[in-house]
């Protein structure tokens, strides 16, 4: 089945599993040099080449990505538009490690992802990439402190050394107030304002939003959106967001447009 319009990636025990990257919580013996990265390749952060995904469905064969070139440089704020099942979820989703594709290459900060064993990606997941996702994805009777530290522990860090940190991106979110709250008694953007300190507290170089206002009013999608755009320039944090909103893309800086599982347009 085509991912398109999936608002996520597989749940475990409520929380999306790519939002923290469960899998491979044990990193030891991973290559660390393979996780750092070989370097960039101009100022590109994420490449692509002649990237296909197909989808078996017994014995039809999907098309939804054919032959995607691609470079993003770093700091970026680059916004993915295109109709239902053009494969804008789907590329993102490759661009993260989340699935793989059938062909081609794919490249972030210098690695490319297909060299990484299991292992060697989970743990690049969570020190490169921060996931953010329509439906946010918390756990519901966690704190926000307790969902904004889970990539810490599940990186079998320890929690008290990450508590300054976490402090200074939930202030930074707008939810100074809210630290022992759970979701259940916060709005869907304060949720989403969880969502994305989350995905900010391992200091990742690319945050990848899949729909991040997709179940947001308009009031309130401009706030978080507003507050990504604020990420991206002072932080220095290259964004690819998933969006079928040209209000949403005008917060970034670059536009790709797909059809048919390809680029037709960039601007």
């Amino acid at each position: 089945m085509s991912r398109e319009g999936s608002g996520g990636g597989v749940e475990s025990a409520g929380v999306d599993s790519a939002a923290i990257d469960s899998a491979g919580g044990d990193t030891a013996g991973a290559d660390s040099a393979a996780i750092d990265g070989g370097g960039t390749h101009g100022t590109a952060i994420i490449e692509t080449n002649r990237l296909c995904k197909t989808f078996v469905l017994g014995e039809v064969a999907l098309k939804v990505l054919v032959d995607v070139d691609l470079a993003i440089n770093r700091g970026d704020f680059v916004t993915i538009m295109g109709p239902s099942g053009s494969g804008k979820s789907t590329l993102l989703y490759l661009m993260g490690g989340l699935d793989a594709p059938t062909s081609g290459r794919i490249s972030i900060d210098g690695t490319d992802l297909a060299g990484l064993s299991d292992r060697e990606q989970s743990l690049f997941r969570r020190r490169k990439v921060g996931f953010v996702f329509q439906f946010y994805n918390l756990v519901p009777n966690l704190t926000v402190e307790d969902n904004v530290m889970l990539p810490v522990l599940l990186d079998g860090r320890k929690a008290r050394e990450y508590g300054e940190r976490c402090r200074e991106i939930v202030e930074s979110v707008g939810l100074a107030g809210h630290t022992r709250h759970t979701p259940r008694e916060l709005s869907g953007g304060q949720q989403q304002r969880v969502a994305i300190a989350r995905a900010l507290i391992n200091e990742p170089d690319i945050i990848l939003a899949d729909e991040p206002t997709g179940n947001l009013d308009s009031k309130t999608s401009e706030e978080v959106l507003a507050l990504l755009q604020r990420i991206n320039k002072e932080r220095n944090v290259t964004i690819v967001q998933v969006s079928h909103s040209e209000e949403a893309a005008a917060y970034g800086n670059r536009i790709i447009r797909l059809r048919d599982g390809k680029v037709w347009n960039e601007s």
